[in-house]
Formats: C-alpha cells, structure tokens, sequence
C-alpha cells in the first residue's frame, strides 16, 4: 500500500469509525513460533514518506518509539510475513520509524517486552495471541508502554489494547471460491492448533463451502479437517495434505503458516487446489494455489497506529476490524471464473447487508 498520506486518511475515515469491542475470552488464536529470535530496523522503508502527521501528544509520528515482536520470519509468505506488511505501510505512509523482532522464541517472550520497555518504548507490538499471557504479565509493571497484541483478546490494563482481525469473516470470503471451484466437493483444511478462533474461521469455511457444493448439485459435498499442532513444521504439512488428497480431497485450505508451505507442495505434486489464506500464497505456485484471501494488514496496521497517536487505542479495550472495514482482499490466478469472482462480491455484499450470519456457523 503505497497511497499518499491523504489518499490513506480518507479512506480509513470512511472505511473506519472507532471499532471497539467488549474484551473477550482469553482463547489462543493463529500466529507462529519459531527459532532464535534476531532484531533488526525496518525504518529505512520509511524513505520517502509523507511529511509525518502530529499527534494528540504533539509528537511527530517519527519521534514514537515502536517495535514489533514477531515469532517467525518475516519470509514465511504468511502470518509474519503479513504483519511485516503492516509495519512497512506505517512507516512508509505515517513517517514512523517502527522497528521489528522476527523468530521471537516462546521462552523469550516475556524478556523480550521488558527490555524494550525497559528502554523507554511507546509502543510495543506483539504478533499473535500466543502473546496474551506474556502481555499480562509484563504490562502492569510498565505503565508508560501501551501493549498492543495482534489478534489478542486479553485486554486487562489500561495500557493493553490489542486489535484483532475477525478471521472467520475472511474464511467465508475463502469458503466462497472453495465451493465454486471445487470438481468433487471433498474439501480438506488443516489448522495450526485447536483454538476457539482456529475452530471458528474452520466453522465458517467448511460449512459455507459444503453448502455451496451441494447448491451446485454434489449431493455427497463434505469437509475433512486436522490440525498441526506447528505453525512451522512443513514436512508435516506435506504428509498430512498428501494423506487427505489421497482420500479424495480436492480442494485444501490451509492456516498454519509454514505448515501451509509442505501443504501446497503436496497439492502441486498431487494436482489438488488450494486457496490461500492470510497472504497472497498465488505467488508460490498459481496453478495450484488458485486464489487467496489477503489481510490487509497494511490498511489494519496503520489504523492502529493512527488510533494510538490520536490516544483512542484504549486500554482494556479489543479494537476489531473485518470485511466491513474492508481489511481482507481476494486475489485471483487466471483460473477463476468471473461466475466466482461475482459470487465473492455477493458474499461481500450480503455480509454488509446483514444477510449472512457467520456466527450461526459455528460448531454448538
């Protein structure tokens, strides 16, 4: 996202009111882990940006001290990766001179928000929910760093107010493609970890997408899903999409991050589809990752900063964003229909029309 600071402004103005919810349950949601972790800056990208707005502090966005925790590369051609996107869009869009920590190990989490606390940091950035806890427990002891976890819900201090994207609201946008592209309506997903989140976009994706085959006429349309239990291991990834390919799938969908890699792998040998999820996966191969539901964390990431610097990114406070908020983009190889890509827009469509009740979807 390379729009000039006003272009940018405007939008977010209409495309976002405060979104602010109810701090909710402490459920885990998807991220990573992954080894040593290993600090560099990202404020070179900044180069060329927009003169830097001021805040309600009287700070230029340049002078905040920000830093972004990662718990795997920003090269995984997911999660990270997606975040990473964020932080450059802020830094080359607002003039912030965010800084990034990728392969932030679990047992390093809790040292790693206090020391850069402890060196005086406004903002510390955290991605994933496997961060919640670590939050909680460095955050009371310094008051003067606002915590911020993507994808968090633990919200307890007035200086912990994470955002989290409605992921369930991206896999139906995904479960829509499923359905259209489908040859058999025998669709596999494979999820990181069994959190209430994970279970939830799964919900969404596997019935929508089933429901779509069977309108289609596949009478037997079913969905098989497994889990990981790795964000990182991608020869697990491949054996377990081989397994369900050779079972009769033929549409994958896949959210665990370099788990997903092994997964495409398998479908490319095997001749099954994917769609991408999180970042735009076409580009690892477009005959077999057909489309992708990207989050726009570029858009997502500088709104959070925005709020931060206007003093509206609350403590105890879960500040959300979805397909309202025109956070999560559809990317198509030449392979997709123009029937689907029409079918997608409906969905969309119908979502904000308040035709379409996702929750209802979830597993009782």
């Amino acid at each position: 996202m390379k729009k000039k600071l006003s272009m940018l402004l405007a939008a977010l103005l209409v495309a976002s009111t405060t979104l602010l919810g109810a701090c909710g349950s402490s459920a885990q949601t998807a991220g990573s882990q992954s080894a040593p972790a290993s600090s560099q800056s990202a404020a070179e990208s900044s180069q060329g940006a927009s003169e830097a707005p001021s805040s309600a502090t009287g700070k230029n966005a340049e002078d905040y001290k920000i830093v972004l925790l990662l718990p795997g590369p920003i090269n995984d051609q997911s999660w990270n990766a997606t975040n990473y996107a964020g932080l450059e869009a802020c830094n080359q869009n607002l003039g912030t001179k965010m800084e990034y920590v990728e392969n932030v190990q679990a047992s390093d989490f809790e040292s790693t928000l206090r020391e850069y606390a402890e060196r005086g940091y406004d903002l510390v950035m955290a991605a994933g929910s496997q961060f919640d806890e670590a939050v909680a427990n460095v955050a009371p002891n310094y008051k003067d760093t606002t915590f911020c976890v993507v994808n968090g819900s633990k919200c307890d201090g007035d200086n912990v107010a994470p955002i989290f994207p409605k992921e369930y609201e991206a896999s139906y946008l995904a479960s829509i493609i499923a359905g259209n592209v489908t040859t058999n309506g025998s669709f596999a997903t494979i999820g990181g970890f069994p959190n209430e989140p994970m279970e939830h976009l799964m919900d969404v994706y596997e019935t929508n997408a089933v429901a779509i085959a069977k309108e289609r006429g596949i009478a037997d349309s079913k969905a098989t899903r497994a889990y990981a239990n790795s964000w990182d291991d991608v020869a697990l990834g491949k054996q377990m999409a081989e397994q369900m390919i050779d079972n009769g799938a033929d549409t994958l969908f896949v959210y665990a991050n370099e788990v997903g890699l092994g997964s495409i792998e398998a479908a490319k040998q095997k001749g099954a589809k994917v769609i991408g999820f999180s970042s735009d996966q076409t580009t690892i191969d477009p005959n077999t990752v057909v489309a992708s539901v990207v989050f726009d964390f570029e858009t997502f990431y500088v709104w959070s900063i925005m709020q931060y610097m206007d003093g509206t990114l609350t403590g105890n406070t879960v500040h959300e964003a979805g397909i309202n908020e025109d956070i999560f983009k559809p990317v198509y190889t030449d392979s997709i229909s123009q029937e689907t890509k029409d079918a997608v827009d409906a969905g969309i469509q119908n979502f904000k029309d308040g035709k379409v009740d996702l929750k209802a979807m979830f597993a009782k």
